[in-house]
């Protein structure tokens, strides 16, 4: 079993890193992640016409093949699947990103595009993100709200949830979307399978133009931050709000079944009984 990990944050994030030790148990583990931040670049690959990324060896602890590129997560998966990076990879983990990926962040994530783009490729791709401080804005996190995260819970959530999958695959390529609480596992409420709500649990609530001082005709655009709000509790944000680990599977482009994969389910289910 080859099993690629790569993220949306960049080849120096700490949830990168714990994740792809983490998958250790079940295969080769390659890290292929992008050089800096790529958050909320989707399943972009960048303009057409430059997709000639730089790729640099890199060192993580514990990993013995890393590597970063100068594109989106994407493109990362995609030159992967093309065998730049040797032998065919059989799965794809993309994460943990710190900050939920629920409700319509699912359009925009990179580590859900990441692992949209290896579904597209035939190969099953799993996303692990894990809420944070505040709920973040539009349920993601940077700096500061970033100083308590329990990343140790969601990669255990992730070895079992692959371990599931790794046993028992599903019988078409499809998504996975992990969402997990910023909780030590014993804290935890349990586990939902979930629908993909409307909303983050914060959004962005104004966006106005500000004149640039000296530049006429130039503008910044400055944006204000609602408070979190109160989200369904069978959505996917709603269910992380309340304790709960959140499992999605996305479905396609096409007007087909969402995958209802029990192996996943009752697998998290012993974890968090």
């Amino acid at each position: 079993m080859r099993i690629l990990v790569t993220n949306d944050d960049g080849i120096d994030s700490v949830g990168l890193h714990v994740l792809a030790r983490a998958m250790l148990d079940h295969g080769d583990v390659t890290i292929v992640a992008p050089d800096t931040e790529y958050s909320g670049a989707g399943a972009a690959f960048g303009p057409v016409h430059l997709i000639r990324p730089e790729v640099h060896e890199a060192r993580v602890e514990g990993i013995a093949a890393a590597w970063s590129v100068s594109g989106p997560p994407g493109l990362c998966v995609l030159y992967s699947r093309l065998g730049v990076f040797g032998d065919q990879f059989d799965l794809v983990v993309a994460g943990i990103n710190p900050g939920m990926n629920v409700g319509r962040s699912v359009y925009h994530s990179g580590t859900i595009g990441a692992a949209l783009t290896a579904r597209n490729g035939g190969i099953t791709g799993i996303a692990v993100s894990q809420a944070v401080a505040k709920w973040g804005v539009e349920g993601q996190g940077t700096g500061e709200d970033l100083d308590d995260q329990v990343w140790d819970s969601a990669a255990e959530v992730a070895r079992v949830a692959v371990g599931a999958v790794v046993a028992d695959p599903p019988g078409v390529p499809s998504v996975l979307n992990i969402n997990v609480p910023n909780l030590p596992l014993d804290e935890m409420s349990g586990w939902k399978q979930t629908r993909i709500g409307s909303l983050p649990p914060r959004t962005m609530s104004t966006a106005t133009l500000e004149p640039k001082p000296g530049h006429e005709g130039s503008y910044h655009i400055a944006m204000a931050w609602g408070e979190p709000s109160t989200l369904p509790p069978d959505t996917d944000g709603g269910a992380v709000m309340d304790g709960f680990v959140s499992l999605t599977w996305v479905g396609g482009m096409a007007a087909e079944p969402v995958v209802d994969h029990d192996p996943v389910v009752a697998a998290v289910n012993d974890l968090l009984a």
